[in-house]
């Protein structure tokens, strides 16, 4: 991390870090759209007015606001016309609809709510008046505008909860996660050092902006002054235009996003598919080993890939100097201040990245043990020299006949046999075994056609146990995922398999 960067840092609230850096380089652009440039400069200025006609509105500190909004300039200045006001914020993926949405605005006791009005043929001011949201108003082309001489003094303290996330939806039901600013610069700063990124790199969100990357990767471009393309709709390969004309030299996700990559890649596989991209990196969800090395050999691009969850925005990250054996199999090191404890397996997390707990005090209570390390629910182990392993999630771990199966390690595995498009493996309720292995596979586009058989002799061939070979094969079109980084949702298969 360069001195610049290091030193802000240590800013207190995301608000004075956007002061620090448009004070730093005003001109330079932070955010690109199309033909829109945001500069650092007159994001911060935006941003008061944006405060000031929110303020005028009746918002103030401690003011709960809810926004469903999707990825575009507007949206970021909001954010940072509330954090100006030292609001609470509650983003919303705007994806959800009436359950999920009602849900939070419930749990949250938001007392204004910000929507984009007819989006994407969805009309969610309809929806936010079905709901009976309070302080309803549109912020997608025009924001509250007003004069910033009316707002009081920057919030100065960057340890109060001002952020409530949803989690993200591979369970059935969500979890409202507590933040601080400085829970989120820590995250960010932990995402800006293991890249090793310039100010002359230009990156990309591809994501919603509501998702805890949001404020993860604005952190980033804070801290080293480069610019982002926002993308309010990602789809491939109509976003290549945009990253080829912004010159995008840094993209990526979560595995799903490197896979599309690779997929358009190997449509004109002699031709370079962005020009100026030189590093894939994301998180979210986990990488097969082979994934990496598809993309390194067949992209000719260097792929980082990190472990972070909406309780801690960022907990690991490969780095460009790790070697290819840590970036295939490991989740990378943590930064400084980031505790990893192993107990009985399971990965436990103290740091300031960390969240302050749930709004249900109860879930609070449960996920943290006596010394204050989060549970995450995650199998894993360090290597020798510091790298995290994620061998799979404590729910993953198939109890078959009272021997432990990792799904983790069978998924794996099968992302290596050229007919599997991606594959989710599940545990279903079983009367003789407990439970029994059951992988879900979507197919690849050219794959031959895939039976038990088939699967179960392919992985004797590499060296699977017998005990953890599938007993139940389904092939699916496509594995149902969230909307946020695209992470399968097991339950669903659970839901719809365990009468199979």
């Amino acid at each position: 991390m360069t001195d610049t960067a290091h030193a802000l840092s240590a800013s207190r609230t995301l608000w004075d870090l956007l002061a620090r850096r448009a004070a730093l380089t005003p001109d330079r652009p932070v955010l690109l759209q199309g033909d829109r440039v945001l500069t650092f400069g007159a994001l911060r200025e935006r941003a008061e007015r944006t405060a000031a006609g929110l303020y005028e509105r009746g918002v103030r500190p401690g003011t709960v606001v809810a926004w469903q909004l999707p990825t575009r300039l507007e949206t970021a200045v909001l954010t940072f016309a509330l954090a100006r006001l030292g609001a609470v914020q509650s983003p919303v993926i705007p994806f959800y609809r009436d359950r999920e949405v009602g849900f939070a605005l419930r749990e949250s006791r938001a007392e204004y709510f910000a929507v984009p009005g007819v989006w994407r043929g969805f009309d969610h001011g309809e929806m936010a008046r079905r709901l009976g949201a309070k302080g309803v108003f549109e912020a997608y082309d025009d924001l509250p505008d007003g004069d910033p001489a009316v707002l009081p003094a920057p919030p100065a303290d960057g340890t109060s909860v001002r952020w409530i996330y949803w989690t993200s939806g591979t369970t059935s039901d969500p979890k409202g996660v507590l933040h601080t600013d400085r829970s989120l610069i820590a995250g960010g700063s932990c995402l800006a050092h293991a890249l090793r990124l310039s100010a002359d790199d230009v990156g990309s969100m591809a994501f919603p902006y509501a998702h805890i990357a949001g404020p993860d990767y604005t952190v980033m471009l804070l801290l080293y002054g480069f610019p982002a393309v926002m993308f309010e709709h990602f789809a491939l390969p109509d976003a290549l235009a945009e990253y080829r004309r912004h010159g995008v030299t840094v993209a990526g996700g979560s595995t799903a996003f490197y896979s599309m990559f690779l997929a358009e890649q190997r449509k004109r596989p002699d031709t370079r598919l962005i020009p100026t991209l030189r590093l894939l990196a994301g998180g979210g969800a986990p990488k097969p080993p082979e994934l990496y090395h598809s993309v390194v050999r067949e992209m000719g691009v260097q792929l980082t890939h990190g472990y972070g969850m909406t309780e801690v925005p960022m907990i690991t990250m490969g780095s460009p100097d790790d070697t290819p054996e840590n970036l295939a199999t490991t989740e990378g090191r943590p930064p400084e201040g980031m505790r990893i404890r192993i107990v009985d397996g399971e990965v436990r997390l103290r740091g300031e990245a960390v969240c302050s707990g749930y709004l249900d005090p109860s879930q609070t209570a449960e996920a943290f043990d006596e010394e204050g390390f989060l549970r995450t629910g995650d199998l894993g182990h360090l290597t020798d020299e510091g790298h995290l392993v994620i061998t799979g999630r404590l729910k993953d771990v198939i109890i078959r006949k009272g021997e432990n199966v990792s799904a983790k390690e069978i998924e794996d595995l099968l992302h290596t046999h050229p007919a599997v498009g991606d594959v989710a493996v599940i545990g279903l309720p079983d009367a003789e075994r407990g439970e029994r292995v059951c992988a879900v596979v979507e197919r690849a586009e050219a794959g031959r056609r895939l039976t038990l058989e088939t699967v179960t002799s392919y992985l004797r061939a590499k060296g699977l146990s017998p005990h953890k070979l599938p007993e139940q094969l389904e092939l699916v079109d496509a594995l149902p995922r969230n909307e946020t980084l695209r992470k399968v949702l097991k339950y669903k298969l659970r839901e719809r398999f365990s009468e199979g």
